[in-house]
């Protein structure tokens, strides 16, 4: 576990690892995130399982985006907000969606985290990042 406490001070994003949606979220926050305060791994891997574990939660739920944040864990709706509040504008308004109620916030997120592999489609085993992005993964 040595290459977890390199992370530091960043934040730690663990996805679906199999999902396309959860791959585009990575995709599109690496080149938002140019100082790389976010490091990434699969929910599946060996260092997302041990992470969920240590943070108290289920190992094998694999459908929500878990933020790490100065050793708090946020998952569903929260995550998805506290990480666009860290990207450039104009990114960071949408936290004003935090001011909705956490159930309905929950339910919406969900609802997409139930159909994603319908609606984007899935691999048969996680991403494998391209070198110029996997110093960015644990």
């Amino acid at each position: 576990m040595a290459r977890l406490e390199d992370a530091g001070k960043e934040s730690i994003v663990l996805i679906d690892g199999v999902c396309h949606l959860c791959q585009w979220i990575v995709a599109f926050i690496i080149p938002r995130d140019p100082e790389g305060r976010f490091r990434f791994a699969p929910l599946q891997s060996d260092i997302g399982r041990y992470l969920l574990k240590r943070g108290g939660l289920n190992a094998e739920q694999l459908d929500t985006v878990v933020l790490i944040e100065q050793g708090r864990y946020y998952s569903h709706s929260a995550a998805a907000l506290r990480i666009l509040r860290r990207l450039p504008f104009p990114w960071p308004a949408a936290y004003a969606l935090i001011a909705v109620p956490r159930p309905l916030r929950d339910h919406l997120y969900s609802f997409v985290a139930r159909n994603r592999y319908r609606w984007f489609g899935r691999d048969d085993r996680c991403l494998m990042p391209t070198p110029d992005i996997k110093r960015r993964f644990l």
